[in-house]
């Protein structure tokens, strides 16, 4: 599996914020209130979903605070990077011996 990095989930993020909420890309800086830019709460959640799908991705159903364009990245790329991160190894498959 390819590793992305930030810039890619930027990217991807914006391109649906445009798509979706007709919004200017030059406005969708990191720092850009979301809702300065007309994105309320159902706006966010209606982003979450469209993000899932996105990127393949089913995140866990908390309250997650995101006001701004760059608060969104963060989450969804840390999302991103714990769903690529190799599974820990039993202590059997690293050799360790296990009481029987």
């Amino acid at each position: 599996m390819t590793s992305m990095t930030f810039d890619d989930t930027e990217t991807r993020i914006r391109a649906l914020l445009v798509k979706d909420f007709k919004l200017d890309p030059a406005k969708l800086t990191l720092d850009a209130r979301l809702e300065e830019l007309g994105v309320d709460s159902l706006g966010i959640a209606e982003l979450i979903f469209n993000v899932e799908d996105e990127f393949g991705l089913k995140l866990p159903d908390v309250a997650v605070q995101l006001a701004t364009f760059g608060e969104v990245v963060r989450f969804i790329d840390e999302a991103v990077a714990v769903r690529c991160a190799p599974a820990p190894r039993s202590p059997a498959a690293q050799g360790v011996p296990t009481a029987t």
